[in-house]
C-alpha cells in the first residue's frame, strides 16, 4: 500500500508546473539533507483531489535544508536569496529554512523553547499535522520521501494534529485557513486528534 500511496503522490506532484520545474532542477539548489517540504506539497494533493488547479491557494514553497556548521540568520538568508533567485520564474514566494537553527529562534515566535534538531528528517516529524509532515527529494534519478505519519491522510485529505511540538493555537489557526481554501478537507479537532 505505502509503495502505491507514494507513486500516487509522485503522479500528483510532478503534474504541478512549479513544483516539477523545482524538483526537476534540484542541483540549483545545492544545500545539505535539502527537502521540499509540508504546505506546497500538501496543498497541490488537496487541489488534485478537490478538482482545484494545481497552484490554487498556494502561498509558498517551503525547502529545507540541515547546515550546524553555518548557524548565521545571515547564511540562511544568502542561501534563501540564491534559491529564491535560482527560480525566480516560479509564481510563488520560496521559504528556505536551515532546520539546524531553528531552536535559536523558535522560542522568540512561538513562546517555548525547542531542542537542536539533529537532521532534516527530524524536523519534518514536528511538523504541525500528519497531512503536512511530509518531504520530497530527488536523489539518484528518483525521489526519496520522508512521511513519518505515512500518507494516508495527505492523499485522504484529512488534517490531523501532530502534538509533538506545535500548541493547539497554531495547529488551529493553519486549520482556520485552510478551510476557507480547501472547504472539503476532512478536519479533526485538536481534542479529537492522536
Amino acid at each position: 500500500m505505502e509503495d502505491e500511496q507514494f507513486r500516487q503522490l509522485q503522479g500528483i506532484v510532478l503534474k504541478s508546473q512549479m513544483l516539477s520545474a523545482l524538483l526537476h532542477n534540484w542541483e540549483k539548489v545545492a544545500l545539505p539533507d535539502s527537502w521540499l517540504v509540508a504546505g506546497a506539497i500538501a496543498q497541490t494533493v488537496w487541489n488534485h483531489r478537490f478538482g482545484f488547479p494545481p497552484a490554487h491557494g498556494i502561498n509558498d514553497i517551503d525547502i529545507v535544508y540541515f547546515d550546524a556548521s553555518d548557524l548565521s540568520e545571515d547564511g540562511e538568508a544568502e542561501h534563501a536569496a540564491r534559491v529564491q533567485g535560482a527560480f525566480s520564474d516560479l509564481p510563488v514566494w520560496i521559504d528556505v529554512k536551515n532546520e539546524a537553527r531553528v531552536h535559536l529562534w523558535y522560542e522568540a515566535k512561538f513562546g517555548y523553547p525547542i531542542n537542536p534538531y539533529i537532521s532534516t528528517t527530524e524536523a519534518i516529524a514536528t511538523f504541525p499535522t500528519t497531512a503536512t509532515a511530509v518531504g520530497l527529494c530527488p536523489r539518484n534519478g528518483s525521489l526519496e520521501l520522508c512521511a513519518p505519519f505515512g500518507l494516508s491522510d495527505l492523499l485522504g485529505g484529512v488534517v490531523r494534529p501532530n502534538k509533538k511540538q506545535i500548541k493547539r493555537e497554531i495547529y488551529e489557526q493553519k486549520v482556520s485557513r485552510w478551510v476557507e481554501v480547501w472547504p472539503n478537507l476532512c478536519v479533526v479537532g485538536w481534542l479529537d486528534g492522536r
